[in-house]
């Protein structure tokens, strides 16, 4: 049964993955992101994380929408010029996926013991996590002090982001003929026209 749920949820990671990158609308993107990380909280809950389905469902699913649609309320609601097929970056792609699929079989079994992952560093966690920081919840000691550097750097990186969204989306540049970006971003807010005035047609 769990396999099946497994399928099905991949499946549908599939679909929606392939759907945003085809779909040119950005309200429409920005819902199918949401879409796609609740579908990847339901994977990492089958896969006995609760923990991190928790918190993709939380930021991925829903800070992150929130602020993509007050960006979208700032911006244009279609994609200004489609980009187009690169043959040079379809080749690294599938290249880099067969090489993945390739490589699949070397990798430990899901959920042995015995794996690099869980023989070096993990059983100093679990063994010190309440001795040596007080704190019963595994996975909150890890993130707070025994990763807690890396946390922070996440952290910073998120605000960075954040304020590199503001300062982008607050920038007034002219162009040759003195039409605003920000005047496009915001027409009915400062009555900017969509198209530039380039003078009476003579």
């Amino acid at each position: 049964m769990v396999m099946i749920v497994d399928i099905v949820l991949l499946t549908l990671l599939c679909c929606t993955g392939v759907a945003i990158m085809i779909v040119r609308h950005l309200f429409a993107v920005v819902a199918l992101t949401g879409a796609f990380s609740l579908l990847s909280a339901g994977l990492l809950v089958t896969l006995d994380a609760v923990d991190v389905a928790f918190t993709e469902a939380a930021v991925g699913a829903g800070i992150s929408t929130v602020l993509m649609l007050g960006t979208l309320a700032l911006t244009r609601r279609r994609e200004a010029k489609p980009p187009k097929l690169s043959p040079l970056g379809l080749g690294v792609v599938v290249l880099t996926g067969a090489t993945l699929i390739y490589a699949t079989p070397d990798m430990p079994k899901f959920g042995a013991s015995d794996s690099p992952g869980l023989t070096h560093i993990v059983p100093t966690y679990i063994e010190g996590s309440e001795k040596d920081i007080a704190i019963p919840n595994i996975v909150t000691s890890i993130l707070a002090s025994y990763r807690g550097y890396d946390t922070l750097g996440e952290v910073a990186v998120i605000f960075t982001a954040g304020m590199g969204v503001i300062i982008l989306l607050g920038r007034r540049r002219e162009d040759e003929y003195g039409y605003s970006e920000e005047t496009a971003a915001f027409p009915l807010r400062q009555g900017g026209d969509t198209e530039p005035d380039f003078g009476d047609d003579k």
